[in-house]
């Protein structure tokens, strides 16, 4: 019957763009913005080494984690929400309400850079998880010869976890990493611990691949996991506690005395307000940061990856996000959420081509589905799609209207088998 083909064309036009309307799963069957699902070059020197193995890039979850605003590949700010301040370069960031994991504003949130040292954040939640505070590590020589920024411990010396978590914090030790990772098995373990917990709190962009943040190939971040784990960090009292700390005695090692150890992250000094901070860098990565901060009894928290320090050094970029977030009203609506735990949904292949409904700019944070998800696309997608509904939906009344008016012809005859 005619009416059966009328329905037909208005089912399949429903179909096509209800898509658009509710951007679930039906739009693609896996989020990112191309190019992304990768660091960019240039490649680290970890990662040209002769025999270097680089993994498979890491899936892209089903849906963007946090929510659908989340998956732009540019700069996301709630509708009637000031422009973002112009000195802020970094390549992403995430900056969101500690408390409640509202997110206020993003930058491809989701794009995968990497970490550097902020990566040491994850390494001192694992340490909390499983080494009891108190139990005593031994430095060794090996300590004395690793790459990067170090605390100061060494053969001879003999330390509480305690202790090596103030130096993984404060000074970004990074033989107080090779020394923390000893103590649970070694740096395959603690790395392999280190990605179990980020998949479990659903940290999807991160990699791991070495205890410090040192480069190494494979590893990744985004700006969305640094956010998400630096606010489940700072719910460990442990962890708030020391990367507060301004400076404390520190013992020495072999016949070297003990020192004081110093808080070497810059927001903490100089940003009224910081509850804690860790940096990042390397020739890779760039410039890294994630931090929390007060006002008013108000708490947020902001991460940038692949920072430059100019013209706007790095930590200069993330208090203008801080300051920015501080002055929007307490009630400004969020883009999305950092998630305390994975999603239940599976993951599609690597590499896959960003969805429709993923949006470069601004997002109408005023048009949402049940439980608060933002609509992608922008208002432009949305009502042009509405339209497309109204207008099928008319032209089927209408033919219905013209079929009812037509003279009845002869019966045709059914034959049912």
């Amino acid at each position: 019957m005619a009416v059966t083909r009328i329905g037909r064309v208005v089912a399949a036009v429903l179909l096509a763009v209800l898509p658009l309307l509710i951007g679930g799963p039906s739009a693609s069957a896996a989020t990112g913005c191309p190019g992304t699902d990768v660091p960019p070059p240039p490649a680290a020197a970890e990662e040209t080494a002769p025999g270097a193995v680089i993994p498979a890039p890491l899936p892209w979850p089903l849906l963007p984690v946090g929510g659908a605003a989340l998956g732009a590949c540019g700069d996301v700010v709630g509708t009637g929400d000031p422009a973002l301040p112009a000195d802020v370069t970094a390549a992403g960031f995430v900056l969101a309400d500690l408390d409640s994991g509202a997110v206020l504003a993003a930058r491809a949130p989701h794009a995968r850079q990497r970490p550097a040292s902020t990566l040491k954040v994850l390494t001192a939640m694992v340490v909390i998880d499983r080494l009891d505070p108190d139990t005593q590590v031994a430095g060794a020589p090996e300590d004395l010869s690793i790459d990067g920024s170090r605390a100061g411990i060494g053969p001879g010396g003999t330390y509480t976890v305690r202790q090596l978590l103030t130096g993984l914090l404060l000074n970004s030790g990074n033989d107080t990493a090779q020394a923390l990772a000893r103590a649970m098995g070694g740096d395959a373990a603690t790395v392999a611990a280190m990605a179990d917990k980020a998949r479990q709190l659903g940290a999807l962009d991160t990699r791991p691949v070495t205890p410090s943040g040192l480069d190494g190939p494979g590893m990744a971040t985004s700006a969305y996991d640094l956010a998400a784990l630096f606010r489940r960090a700072m719910g460990e009292p442990l962890f708030a506690e020391t990367i507060a700390t301004r400076e404390i005695p520190f013992p020495g090692y072999g016949d070297r005395p003990g020192f004081t150890l110093s808080n070497a992250n810059p927001l903490l000094a100089r940003y009224p307000g910081t509850l804690g901070s860790k940096t990042g860098f390397t020739d890779a990565a760039r410039h890294t940061i994630v931090a929390a901060a007060e006002r008013n009894g108000r708490r947020l928290v902001v991460s940038l990856v692949r920072a430059e320090n100019t013209p706007v050094v790095n930590w200069r970029q993330a208090t203008a996000l801080l300051d920015y977030g501080f002055a929007l009203p307490a009630g400004a609506p969020a883009v999305g959420t950092l998630v305390d735990a994975a999603p239940a949904a599976p993951t599609a292949s690597a590499g896959a081509a960003a969805p429709a409904g993923t949006f470069t700019g601004p997002v109408t944070t005023g048009l949402r589905l049940p439980g608060g998800v933002p609509l992608p696309g922008g208002t432009a997608t949305i009502a042009a799609a509405a339209g497309t509904v109204v207008a099928v939906l008319l032209l089927a009344m209408a033919l219905l209207r013209t079929r009812r008016r037509q003279p009845a012809g002869p019966r045709a005859r059914h034959r049912h088998r």
